[in-house]
């Protein structure tokens, strides 16, 4: 199999947007039975616990040089993540936060351009002007609660995505000679430890225990670990070395057709104003990686 292969790049792209973009219809089914943190909780500490035998053989990252971008990426491209959407979720429909993942591309563009003092054309930053104005429209276009708090509840998300995009870049730069599987078990040797500490603080176990739906949300929850957090990131880490950081964010283009379907067949509304704005964050997308300049990151 020849991993240089743009036909395998891409394939991978797809399958990674398919189990990101089913990730938001999970933690959705598991705030059913659990509130957003235990929810985030749980995703980050049984994928930690299923990492575990990969983790040990590589325990002496914990202190090699690459210690602090291996704590980065599991802090701002796991731990924090996931208490974000979830929180997010309380309060705005699964499919709209798969939507609004869509913004990662654009702060991918702009952490390298601040902090790697990366060259930018006219044309893109006009491509994060109108992808904002589209993220924007999309916040207020939510009729389930009202506007600010729409607004409020959608900044989770984007804030998310700024933690997406500083991984993605910490990784690229910083832990490229490390293979994608040691990246994913180490940083979550990290923060898993500390999102188990919190989970047994709760009221976790009495809610499996008491509430009616708890095992499902648990299953739900489960298959969010494992696929949509320890796989997957595995994965998408892999993509990020064979490729660019700023193609690897890509994914989030193709997540939110996937959240959107979810969405749909769950009985979620969505009007054709939330298709407008995200066809407007879409280009602002597509203007962002036009012939962007980030030789520098993508190696190439």
């Amino acid at each position: 199999m020849n991993i240089d292969n743009k036909t395998w790049h891409w394939s991978i792209l797809l399958l990674l947007s398919l189990i990101w973009g089913s990730s938001f219809i999970l933690m959705k089914r598991g705030l059913e039975a659990f509130d957003h943190t235990q929810v985030a909780a749980l995703r980050i500490f049984i994928a930690f616990l299923c990492l575990i035998p990969f983790a040990v053989k590589h325990l002496k990252l914990m202190i090699g040089k690459n210690w602090l971008a291996l704590f980065a990426s599991g802090l701002f491209g796991n731990f924090l993540p996931a208490f974000l959407y979830t929180k997010a979720e309380t309060e705005l429909p699964s499919s709209i936060v798969g939507m609004l993942s869509s913004l990662t591309p654009l702060f991918t563009m702009l952490f390298g351009l601040l902090v790697f003092k990366l060259k930018i054309k006219w044309f893109n930053m006009v491509g994060v002007a109108i992808g904002f104005l589209g993220a924007l429209g999309l916040m207020l276009t939510q009729s389930n609660a009202s506007v600010s708090g729409n607004i409020f509840f959608a900044f989770y998300v984007v804030l998310a995505t700024i933690m997406y995009a500083i991984s993605v870049n910490v990784t690229k730069t910083y832990l490229q000679e490390i293979n994608s599987v040691s990246i994913t078990a180490v940083s979550m040797m990290f923060v898993g430890p500390i999102a188990g500490v919190y989970l047994f603080s709760t009221d976790f176990t009495t809610k499996l225990s008491r509430h009616a739906t708890a095992l499902p949300s648990l299953g739900y929850i489960c298959i969010l670990a494992i696929l949509g957090t320890a796989v997957s990131v595995i994965i998408f880490n892999m993509l990020i070395k064979m490729t660019s950081a700023v193609f690897a964010s890509m994914v989030t283009y193709v997540i939110p057709v996937f959240a959107l379907s979810w969405g749909i067949l769950d009985g979620e509304t969505i009007s054709m104003a939330h298709f407008s704005w995200i066809c407007i964050i879409f280009v602002g997308i597509f203007l962002v990686n036009k012939k962007t300049g980030l030789k520098k990151l993508s190696g190439s």
